[in-house]
């Protein structure tokens, strides 16, 4: 069976660059399509947070407007959030977990990994050690923010000179967010060595190199989901 580590931020805000705090967490579509479609697989999952804390949704990610306007998918995204909310109010602790127990790692976004999992120690370790040892390493939308934390004794970015996507900074732009943002994902990735892919603003886009597996935005949550499983089948 295959066992994955799913790695949800802790953090329910995000620090602008004015030092307000930003309402955040992880984004439900995210969490649910590929939650479910691990879930359906049939792997055994590990919920981690940093410092076990229970994740918090970000609520703006339920709202009709920020779903096309569909009323039933809110609804779907609610109902399975219901149903895993035993398993989200006592996740593992992220300190804890080791990349030799685990075939892949797994990350949702939402802005909460900018604000916590990109600048954590205990991550950068973790996710070099799942690099290092060719074991896929994954992450959706801002989620790939996480990758930043990950560090060289050299002090070199491990994921340079991979190819990557992430929620890019026309998307950021257009959602309202781009001159508020004391980074965005996109520039930063390039900054340190990725070679960027985009593909058109809020369309589904899923990139592989090599282990490493990504997805720009919300929309390419359950592609990107089923590239895992086909790859770990």
């Amino acid at each position: 069976m295959t066992k994955l580590l799913y790695v949800v931020t802790g953090s329910d805000h995000w620090t602008l660059k004015d030092g307000t705090a930003h309402p955040t967490g992880y984004w439900a579509e995210e969490l649910v399509e590929s939650h479910r479609t691990f879930t359906e697989a049939g792997w055994d999952i590990v919920v981690a947070t940093p410092g076990g804390v229970t994740p918090t949704v970000d609520e703006g990610s339920l709202a009709v407007e920020a779903n096309g306007g569909d009323e039933a998918k809110v609804a779907d995204l609610k109902s399975y959030l219901e149903s895993v909310k035993d398993v989200l109010a006592s996740p593992a602790r992220l300190e804890d977990q080791t990349a030799s127990s685990f075939d892949a790692v797994f990350v949702p976004g939402g802005h909460g990994p900018m604000e916590d999992l990109a600048v954590s120690d205990d991550f950068g370790a973790l996710v070099t050690e799942f690099l290092d040892s060719g074991k896929i390493v994954s992450a959706v939308c801002h989620a790939p923010a996480a990758l930043l934390s990950a560090k060289r004794d050299d002090g070199s970015w491990p994921f340079s000179g991979y190819q990557l996507t992430g929620f890019t900074n026309q998307e950021e732009e257009q959602a309202g967010l781009a001159d508020k943002a004391p980074w965005l994902l996109e520039t930063r990735l390039r900054d340190g060595g990725a070679s960027f892919s985009a593909a058109d603003a809020w369309s589904p886009h899923v990139i592989v190199d090599r282990t490493v597996y990504t997805g720009q935005n919300p929309a390419s949550t359950k592609a990107l989901a089923d590239r895992l499983v086909a790859a770990l089948s």
